[in-house]
């Protein structure tokens, strides 16, 4: 049925917002995600910073981004020090390193935190999407295209969705928690 699978679309796209958003927190472990979508102003435009360049991790606590173009390093610097990340880039020619030091107890708690709230903005939005695949079953049943039983399976269907979307977001944000705390 078109509205349950325009659903599971919907709640697919959710996802992939939250996988992009937890990738963008910080763990006490390097991460490319951390920097690698940060919005660059360059030549008249705004770029990814993995479009200027090739992003790369350096154990233990490194990331290493090595620019394409000379002229766009002090552009990618200024857009990681700039960003809510709280990261100092250092350049060397082409190449600019992040070190990124230990968190702090403090720092954990608000990532944790923060990571609770994305996860909460995005259930608010599968509970609007789930509310109005409802609304269009509930409209297809009044207007005839649809029998009670089909209206009844279909929202029993929309609801497994929605609880399976639930638990794989939980999955993500317990483990990003331990990455974390570890």
């Amino acid at each position: 049925m078109d509205i349950l699978q325009d659903f599971k679309n919907v709640l697919a796209k959710l996802l992939d917002e939250v996988k992009t958003a937890l990738a963008g927190v910080r763990t006490n472990r390097p991460n490319t995600g951390l920097v690698e979508d940060l919005k660059v102003s360059h030549y008249g435009g705004t770029f990814p910073v993995k479009q200027l360049g090739s992003v790369g991790v350096m154990p233990p606590r490194e990331i290493r981004i090595e620019v394409w173009d000379a002229s766009a390093v002090p552009a990618v610097a200024k857009a990681i020090e700039t960003s809510a990340l709280g990261l100092t880039a250092n350049t060397e020619g082409n190449v600019i390193r992040i070190f990124l030091p230990e968190l702090s107890d403090e720092r954990r708690k608000e990532l944790t935190k923060y990571i609770g709230t994305v996860a909460e903005e995005h259930r608010i939005k599968v509970r609007h999407a789930r509310d109005e695949a409802n609304k269009r079953v509930q409209k297809a049943f009044d207007g005839g295209e649809l029998t009670e039983d089909q209206k009844f399976r279909t929202k029993e269907d929309i609801q497994k969705a929605t609880d399976g979307w639930n638990e794989a977001v939980d999955a993500l944000v317990e483990k990003k928690e331990e990455e974390i705390r570890a």
